[in-house]
């Protein structure tokens, strides 16, 4: 763990002005702090000699004031600081994972732990622990040197004992960062099981093992809470570590002074200086210390985060976006595959082999048996998949999977998502997929509420839904999981007329098990199970069954 990462401003350029702005306050109120010793030791001096005070409490009065401003200034800008740049960070990683693949990415229990613990640990991190790292790189050397100015051999005993506060701070924290390290494991641990139970409950229940995941669950909280203790107990060591020598170096300074006092060796005035100072040296790097414990968690975590964000390189295999112009041999809007193969794992069977398509404006249909490879050919044209081998090139896209994700929030909400609509074009929506009738008779309407998931609504309700939404988007490319799952077959006619109206004007291409959308087809792809080569088979609509238009094909990838 570094203790202040340069990645973090190359990765996250919103940080870098709240970052400036906490290390100039930093600066300042060092400057400040010297500024108050000389104004202490004139009034104890004044009072002491019995001259006038008044100029004296004036100017310890304007610092206190100026002090006070600084500290408030420094916690406002702080706090902003500290959500700023968590806010800023988790924004950048659901960005960069929404470029990346489904391989490309984590996995979900540590993108959750990421995204949600990790980017908000990162807030001490930035808050208080930066801050205070400026103020120990400005502070001690001012105090350094006004000492040596004031009195050369206080400021010769702060200079032998002020390097000792950071080496044992690098020790002890050099085990913090591997308990820290423990620690995170053991928290990414924890998150990634509970999710994977949460997800597999209804499962677990059927069979009766749901409570035997009580024990599993208490046995990894368990690991984390030992880890959480040793950390703890290596923090709450090292402060006093650290408090201990810099007692000890603040009172060889004080003696040293108290000495040369009693002999008359020494003014009162550069005495008092030289006391006040002295604690003024050792205090940042010892804030340091502690606020370093706290932070730890967010030092981790903003690591792993910014290796999330740095640019990988892409293998052979790779996808195009062809959005705004050709790409290779491709034509504006047009979906190309090209020797297209792909596995779930390396060594294991290919789902799809060798696969050539092109798919331009018009509909094209892809059916086949369940699990040769419909919706991972989707994911492919997507790009949320990058193949093992052979290229994709395909424009901007809105995917409808066959579990569409509609959000808890309002009706509004989840047909607005990623593109602004007003009512009358969500209304027209609505009524091109025939379920305007079903939120009209709603108490809210469009602003009625609906739970995650789209609960509240029937299966066919969020398929229609999704398929509205997808009416209302503005990409290109039009990708369909399935669109007719859900529905009874008057419903799945009256849909797959609506797909068709689609595709005059955008391309479409479509997964499906059910025979209404091959009446509309302009294309129909027939996967086979790759068990042998390649064979692409450009039939007569008659010689195919599934196929009642012209330009059918039949594909066994």
């Amino acid at each position: 763990m570094k203790p202040f990462d340069p990645r973090l401003l190359r990765a996250v350029p919103a940080a870098r002005r709240p970052v400036a702005a906490l290390g100039a306050l930093g600066v300042v109120a060092g400057i400040a702090t010297i500024a108050t010793a000389f104004a202490i030791s004139a009034v104890i001096v004044g009072v002491v000699g019995g001259g006038s005070l008044t100029t004296a409490l004036v100017w310890l009065g304007i610092i206190f004031v100026v002090r006070a401003g600084l500290a408030a200034a420094s916690e406002w800008v702080a706090a902003r600081s500290g959500v700023a740049v968590s806010t800023a960070l988790r924004s950048a990683l659901l960005r960069r994972w929404g470029e990346l693949d489904e391989g490309s990415r984590p996995e979900p229990s540590r993108a959750v732990a990421l995204a949600t613990g990790g980017a908000s640990a990162v807030e001490p991190y930035a808050a208080k622990f930066f801050p205070t790292l400026v103020t120990a790189a400005v502070v001690p050397v001012l105090a350094i040197g006004t000492l040596l100015v004031v009195d050369w051999p206080s400021a010769l005993v702060v200079i032998l004992t002020l390097p000792l506060l950071p080496v044992f701070a690098a020790l002890i924290g050099k085990a913090t960062a591997e308990s820290t390290e423990r620690r995170w494991s053991a928290l990414a641990a924890l998150s990634g099981h509970f999710l994977d139970v949460v997800r597999g409950l209804p499962t677990l229940v059927g069979y009766g093992r749901a409570r035997r995941q009580v024990e599993t669950v208490r046995a990894v909280s368990e690991r984390h809470r030992v880890a959480t203790m040793e950390t703890l107990r290596i923090a709450f060591l090292s402060s006093a570590a650290l408090e201990l020598l810099a007692t000890i170096s603040v009172a060889i300074v004080a003696v040293t002074v108290g000495l040369r006092l009693s002999h008359g060796s020494m003014e009162l005035g550069p005495g008092l200086v030289a006391i006040l100072l002295a604690p003024e040296a050792y205090w940042p790097v010892r804030r340091v210390g502690a606020e370093y414990h706290s932070a730890a968690d967010g030092a981790v975590a903003l690591d792993e985060i910014l290796t999330q964000l740095a640019p990988a390189a892409l293998p052979a295999a790779t996808r195009a976006a062809t959005s705004a112009g050709p790409v290779g041999s491709s034509r504006v809007g047009e979906v190309r595959l090209e020797g297209v193969t792909f596995a779930y794992a390396a060594g294991s069977p290919p789902v799809i082999r060798d696969l050539d398509l092109v798919a331009g404006p018009g509909l094209t249909v892809v059916t086949g048996e369940s699990g040769v490879g419909k919706s991972t050919l989707l994911d492919l044209v997507a790009g949320l998949r990058r193949p093992t081998d052979g290229a994709v090139s395909a424009p901007a896209c809105h995917y409808v999977t066959q579990r569409p994700f509609l959000g808890a929030g309002s009706i509004r909400d989840a047909l607005t998502l990623g593109h602004p609509a007003s009512d009358a074009e969500l209304w027209e929506a609505l009524r091109a997929v025939e379920v305007d009738g079903v939120v009209a008779a709603l108490d809210e309407g469009l602003s009625t509420t609906i739970g995650d998931d789209g609960f509240g609504l029937s299966a066919g309700q969020r398929q229609r839904l999704a398929l509205a939404r997808a009416w209302l988007a503005t990409d290109t490319l039009l990708l369909l999981d399935e669109p007719t799952a859900h529905v009874d077959p008057e419903g799945a006619e009256q849909l797959a007329r609506l797909v068709a109206e689609i595709a005059e004007r955008r391309v479409v291409i479509a997964a499906t098990h059910r025979d209404e959308l091959l009446e509309h087809a302009d294309q129909h792809v027939h996967l086979l199970i790759p068990t042998t080569p390649r064979v692409e088979v450009i039939a007569d609509p008659t010689s195919v069954p599934t196929s009642p238009r012209t330009g059918g094909r039949e594909v066994a990838p």
